[in-house]
């Protein structure tokens, strides 16, 4: 095509992406002003683009959006910003709003999920709305942000738990973790059953996501020290110490692939939860590490 129509069709695709880029940016950054730049700057950026190289246009402009967005949100941190009132919780005191524009947007959004949204890192915002409020995959996000899909799926995670307003978890002994897990699997493996309750908080609890039970040797729950020891006893025979995430946890492989992924919680030196995830999402996107048995 000449340069001419090249542009016009470059054109014409954008506008029909604008208002989702739009919505983008505005959850992303919370303010409209920013967000209209950002996407104008998107535009600028594909204009000098050779769009006939660009095999999904809608794609490319967010994870482009998604990069302005995280820049602007790294540059607030040396500026003030204007504090939540009657405008964007965002917004910056050069910018002069729209107040009708910005009251339709917040509506949209809502207010509140803006006001904690703010209180989220750089990354963490951008991990989450992308993934969870436009369903963009982690192995999209991971490069934005310069991180591994495992790594961006960990940034949206500690984001989704402050928008829910569950705690941060507490600090993790690694160390002290390996320990506990490394004497879990021995104890498991050689049938000690009083070495088991003895590792276990009383009240553990044993999670099997759907497809863990569906492999027809777990079910969806299982609590109490006695209980899940016997689950254990004398089993965990092919699993393997692994970190999980950076965590000592457990995976069982069939023929090189990860299965079953075993995730601990370790608190004061006894475990108080077990994970067992096999859900091909989550294999997809968990970060796991060899250790020596």
């Amino acid at each position: 095509m000449d340069e001419v129509a090249g542009d016009d069709w470059l054109a014409v695709r954008f506008e029909e992406n604008r208002s989702r880029l739009l919505d983008v940016a505005y959850r992303i950054l919370g303010s409209g002003p920013e967000a209209e730049d950002a996407v104008q700057e998107a535009w600028i950026r594909l204009s000098r683009s050779d769009g006939d190289a660009i095999d999904n246009l809608g794609g490319w402009l967010t994870t482009v959006v998604g990069r302005i967005c995280l820049d602007m949100l790294r540059m607030r941190r040396v500026r003030p910003e204007r504090p939540v009132g009657e405008h964007s919780p965002t917004l910056p005191d050069i910018d002069v709003p729209d107040p009708e524009l910005e009251a339709v947007q917040a509506d949209t959004v809502g207010l509140a999920l803006l006001v904690v949204l703010q209180t989220l890192a750089p990354a963490e915002r951008l991990a989450f709305v992308l993934h969870d409020m436009f369903a963009v995959p982690y192995d999209d996000i991971a490069p934005i942000l310069g991180k591994s899909p495992a790594a961006a799926r960990q940034l949206a995670s500690r984001a989704r738990r402050r928008v829910q307003g569950t705690p941060e978890p507490p600090a993790v002994d690694a160390a002290r973790q390996k320990e506990v897990v490394r004497a879990f699997l021995a104890a498991s493996r050689g049938g000690d059953f009083a070495a088991l309750v003895e590792l276990l908080d009383p009240e553990v609890v044993l999670r099997s996501d759907a497809a863990v039970v569906s492999l027809g040797n777990a079910v969806p729950v299982v609590s109490g020290a006695a209980a899940v020891a016997g689950t254990f006893s004398g089993r965990a025979q092919a699993a393997r110490l692994t970190l999980v995430d950076g965590l000592a946890g457990l995976v069982w492989s069939y023929r090189g692939d990860p299965q079953v992924v075993f995730s601990f919680t370790v608190t004061d030196g006894r475990i108080t939860a077990i994970d067992l995830r096999g859900d091909a999402e989550y294999l997809q996107g968990v970060e796991l590490a060899s250790l020596k048995d």
